[in-house]
C-alpha cells in the first residue's frame, strides 16, 4: 500500500513541488528444499556414465519468512530558475522480519544433525537523495545525483545468521539531449555504486550464502531512442561496467562479481508500413551483445561473451495485432549464469494475438 501527497507552492520566485509519502509492505512465504549428492566423478571430455541415482534424501530444509516494512519519505523538487532544478529528499524504513528455519543433515543415519532457528530481525535506515539538473540550452540537460539505498536480506550463512541488510551509495552524472527536432533522445551517464553485505553463494556450501563485505561498480552507459525517420524506430544501448570486491575478510579483493558482464550493447530497429494495401505490416530486427561473466566467487570460471540476433514480424489493424517473434534467430549456442550455468534458449518462435478494448 502506497499513498502520496503532493503540494505545489511558491516562495517568492522559487517554485516547489513537495511530496510526502507513506508505504506499507507485508510479505510472507514458505520454502522447502530436498537434496542429495551423487558420489560420482565424471570427466567431461571422456565421460563414463552409469552413476546410481540415490533414492533417499540426504538434506532437508524448510523456511517460513515474514517481513513487514513501513517507510516514510519526503521530497522537494525546487525550480530555482527556469533552467535550474534541485531535488532534495529522504526516506526512512522501519523493517521487521521473522525467519523460522529448520535443517536436517545426513538424514539417512540414525542420529541426523538438526538445526533450528527462530529469528526476528529489526532494522531501520535513513536513505537520502539529492539531485540537480541544469539546461545550458533547451535541448541539453546536465545532471548529477547522490543517493543511498537500503534492502533487507533473508539469506543465511552456514553458521545460521541472517545476512545484514544491503546498503548502497550511488554517485551519478550525465547529459541528456534531444536530436533531430526531438526525434531522437540520447543519454550518456557515468556512475559509481558502493554496496555492503551483498548475498552471494557460499563457495564452501552452495546451500548457504555469504555477505560480501563491500563491492564497487563503476561504469558508463549510453542510450539512444526515437524515430529518426517516419515509421522507423530505433532503440540502442551500450555500457562498460567494472564490478569488483573492494573490501572483504575472506574473498580476494579485486575479484569480479558473478553474472556482471564488463560490457554489453544492443540495437533494435523496427519499421511499420503506414500506407497502401500493406498498411499495418511491420518488421523488426536486432542484435544483443553480452560480455564475459564470472560464475563463482572467488573467481575460478568464466562464461564467454555472446552475440544473439532476434527478429519480429507484426501486423496491426484498428484494435488488434498479430505477431511472430524469433529469438536467437541463428540458433547461437550461448550460456546464462546466475549462480548456475545453463544453456541459453535455442531458436524460439513465439506467436501472439492481442486485442485492445
Amino acid at each position: 500500500m502506497q499513498n502520496d501527497l503532493i503540494w505545489k507552492f511558491n516562495t517568492g520566485t522559487v517554485k516547489h513541488q513537495l511530496l510526502f509519502g507513506l508505504e506499507w509492505t507485508k510479505s510472507s512465504g514458505n520454502f522447502n528444499y530436498d537434496d542429495n549428492y551423487i558420489d560420482y566423478s565424471i570427466d567431461i571430455f571422456e565421460p563414463v556414465y552409469g552413476a546410481t541415482i540415490p533414492r533417499e534424501l540426504n538434506y532437508l530444509s524448510s523456511q517460513n519468512k515474514e517481513r513487514n516494512t513501513i517507510a516514510l519519505y519526503l521530497q522537494d523538487q525546487v525550480t530555482l530558475l527556469p533552467n535550474l532544478k534541485l531535488l532534495v529528499g529522504g526516506r526512512y524504513d522501519f523493517n521487521k522480519q521473522r525467519d523460522i528455519f529448520q535443517e536436517f543433515n545426513n538424514i539417512n543415519v540414525e542420529e541426523p544433525s538438526v538445526y533450528n532457528a527462530n529469528d526476528q530481525v529489526d532494522s531501520n535506515a535513513f536513505s537520502p537523495r539529492i539531485g540537480i539538473v541544469y539546461q545550458p540550452i533547451e535541448p541539453v540537460s546536465l545532471y548529477a545525483s547522490y543517493s543511498r539505498s537500503f534492502v533487507p536480506n533473508d539469506s543465511r550463512t552456514r553458521t545460521g545468521e541472517i545476512i545484514e541488510p544491503t546498503r548502497g551509495t550511488q554517485y551519478e552524472a550525465g547529459i541528456k539531449t534531444e536530436l533531430l527536432d526531438n526525434k531522437l533522445s540520447a543519454t550518456l551517464a557515468a556512475y559509481e555504486i558502493t554496496k555492503t553485505n551483498i548475498p552471494t553463494t557460499d563457495p564452501q556450501d552452495r546451500n548457504y550464502s555469504i555477505g560480501v563485505g563491500e563491492v564497487k561498480s563503476r561504469g558508463v552507459e549510453f542510450s539512444l531512442a526515437g524515430e529518426p525517420l517516419q515509421n522507423l524506430n530505433i532503440i540502442a544501448s551500450w555500457f562498460v561496467n567494472d564490478t569488483f570486491v573492494s573490501e572483504d575478510n575472506d574473498l580476494p579483493v579485486g575479484d569480479k562479481l558473478i553474472n556482471a558482464p564488463s560490457q554489453g550493447a544492443s540495437l533494435w530497429m523496427s519499421y511499420e508500413i503506414s500506407k497502401g494495401d500493406l498498411k499495418g505490416l511491420g518488421f523488426g530486427a536486432g542484435v544483443f551483445y553480452v560480455g564475459d561473466r564470472e560464475v563463482t566467487l572467488p573467481n575460478t570460471f568464466t562464461v564467454p561473451s555472446y552475440v544473439r540476433a532476434d527478429a519480429a514480424i507484426f501486423y496491426k489493424q484498428d484494435n488488434w495485432q498479430l505477431g511472430l517473434n524469433f529469438k536467437n534467430l541463428f540458433n547461437k549456442r550461448y550460456y546464462e549464469t546466475d549462480g548456475f550455468i545453463q544453456p541459453g534458449e535455442p531458436l524460439t518462435v513465439l506467436g501472439s494475438v492481442s486485442v485492445r478494448f
